[in-house]
């Protein structure tokens, strides 16, 4: 197999971004593949054993169908749409129709509370949104505190006071033309997790991702038109515009899609050795349970290629994958905010641990405080180069906060909020957040929404919470607890007070650790030092 790059260096030094003034995935992508109406743009099977194909054309056809559905209902162009659905093929026909037709998607994930999705949706003033009934009745919990929202459209089973979406599709027309989208058009919007405050919204254009990620689905993916790809993700995070919309429809892959509530090792490996799945990206959780099965039970005929992302791999888990599979696990760098901006490529000689080199198309590097590039073998800050030329891939902004925009940048640099350290050869290794974000299983978690939820509970006077290592999970969530009078700690308490934060906040914040302490490390304004505790939780003070 002759991989997409054979020669970094010289990839890398040839590198340029072509960005027309107009373009739409929808028509320029999607319709193209679309051309072949043979060809397969998914294979989708559930729990249950149905299997479901569908081509570039009948995403193409659906896509326009359901855009004249949303046109008709007043959404137009710039108008934003809450998407909220788990693996359903409707997620990949929405997202798709939405840029189609100009609108705004702003996914979800299906985790998302009443108050989340309130949130949401006036921060955003969404116009419409698209779900399935457990999230349809969380919204209705809060649909009178959300004025803007004027068109609700239900999967799977009609519901009322929702238009039904396939009723309403199949009666639509396939006839559609496609809005004629400026590359710096509004496309997507995703809510991300910072260390203060609510999630921000990060702003991508018709450009950053759809082109962007022209880069991730050929050199870090390595896709062709041939492969078959399983991006084992959430459809409610950025990794999965990355690597289950974006990445490979732009190579013209096929995608894999197991439509589950919640992941099973067993049940994925079996899946990995009976389809023709020849390329994988997961999250280095994701490998960690799977490393623990019996591998040598299964084959994996099809499989040539696998990455991982979200957190650093361990090298332990890398090897025992390599072999069972043969393949090595190749780690990959990114954000909300971006699209792959470093990565273990193929063509690379692997340095276990290491986030890999820049992508081509970004000068990437590890800068001090006053924005100079660093020698090797220094920790400072991971930026971008956005002057003289601001690369394609980066969001346009965070909406509606120029304050908290500005605060990415430093002098020609757009600051990633992360760590690193670059060695002699030019490979990128990952430190750790320079905020106190928690990366828990491939989710980004801000500390503040936990300690937030902590304190709407009436035994919790204070808290303060921390990334914690855990051998499954790479970190999680711990919180740190000074307890309101009356009340003691037990491990009822702990329970109660998981719970309530899962009710409260999405499930997946909760606390999995939690300490119940006399006092908290704080600054001479006030301000808790979450790095002093975090520091101690991983040894290193």
């Amino acid at each position: 197999m002759q991989h997409n790059m054979v020669d970094y260096d010289k990839e890398y030094a040839e590198f340029k971004w072509q960005v027309p003034e107009y373009f739409n995935f929808a028509s320029q992508v999607i319709d193209k593949w679309a051309e072949d109406p043979e060809k397969l743009a998914m294979l989708w099977v559930d729990d249950a054993g149905t299997e479901i194909r569908k081509t570039f054309a009948e995403i193409s056809q659906a896509s326009k169908k359901l855009a004249n559905v949303l046109a008709a209902e007043g959404i137009k162009q710039g108008d934003v749409v809450i998407v909220i659905l788990p693996r359903n093929i409707e997620w990949w026909e929405t997202f798709t129709a939405c840029i189609r037709m100009g609108a705004v998607v702003a996914p979800g994930t299906t985790q998302l509370t009443s108050k989340d999705i309130e949130y949401r949706a006036n921060k955003s003033e969404a116009v419409c949104i698209i779900t399935n009934h457990e999230i349809g009745a969380k919204f209705e919990q809060v649909a009178d505190k959300c004025p803007t929202v004027k068109t609700r459209i239900i999967i799977e089973e009609p519901r009322e006071g929702w238009i039904f979406y396939s009723d309403a599709v199949a009666e639509a027309s396939d006839q559609f033309e496609t809005a004629k989208t400026r590359s710096d058009d509004n496309c997507i919007v995703y809510f991300t997790s910072g260390t203060t405050g609510f999630p921000k919204m990060a702003l991508h254009t018709h450009a950053s991702y759809p082109i962007g990620h022209q880069v991730t689905g050929k050199y870090w993916l390595d896709l062709t038109q041939d492969d078959m790809h399983w991006n084992v993700s959430d459809t409610g995070w950025a990794k999965a515009a990355w690597s289950s919309y974006f990445g490979p429809w732009n190579m013209g892959a096929a995608q894999f899609i197991h439509h589950t509530d919640r992941f099973d090792p067993k049940k994925t490996l079996e899946l990995l050795s009976t389809y023709p799945v020849t390329t994988m990206c997961g999250a280095p959780t994701i490998y960690r349970m799977l490393v623990l099965q019996d591998l040598s039970a299964y084959k994996f005929p099809h499989l040539r290629h696998c990455v991982g992302a979200g957190e650093p791999l361990n090298p332990e888990i890398i090897d025992v994958w390599k072999k069972a599979t043969g393949c090595i696990i190749r780690d990959g760098y990114g954000q909300t905010e971006t699209v792959l901006l470093c990565g273990s490529f193929p063509c690379l000689e692997p340095r276990f641990g290491s986030m890999g080199k820049p992508t081509p198309g970004f000068h990437l590097s590890v800068i001090d405080e006053e924005g100079n590039e660093l020698p090797p073998n220094t920790e400072g800050d991971i930026a971008v180069k956005v002057k003289p030329e601001r690369p394609v891939g980066l969001f346009k902004e965070y909406w509606k906060e120029p304050e908290r925009t500005a605060a990415t940048y430093r002098g020609d640099w757009y600051l990633t909020g992360d760590r690193a350290y670059v060695d002699d050869d030019g490979y990128f290794w990952f430190v750790g957040r320079a905020d106190d974000v928690i990366l828990t299983s491939g989710y980004r978690i801000g500390p503040f929404e936990v300690e937030s939820a902590l304190i709407e509970h009436p035994a919790v006077a204070e808290s303060a919470v921390v990334a914690s290592p855990d051998e499954t999970r790479g970190e999680v969530v711990k919180a740190f607890i000074i307890l309101a009078p009356g009340y003691t700690p037990s491990d009822e308490l702990v329970k109660e007070l998981q719970d309530h934060v899962k009710k409260v906040t999405a499930p997946y914040k909760y606390p999995r650790k939690i300490e119940f302490v006399d006092a908290l490390p704080k600054t001479v304004s006030g301000k808790i030092r979450r790095v002093e505790l975090r520091d101690k939780e991983w040894g290193r003070n």
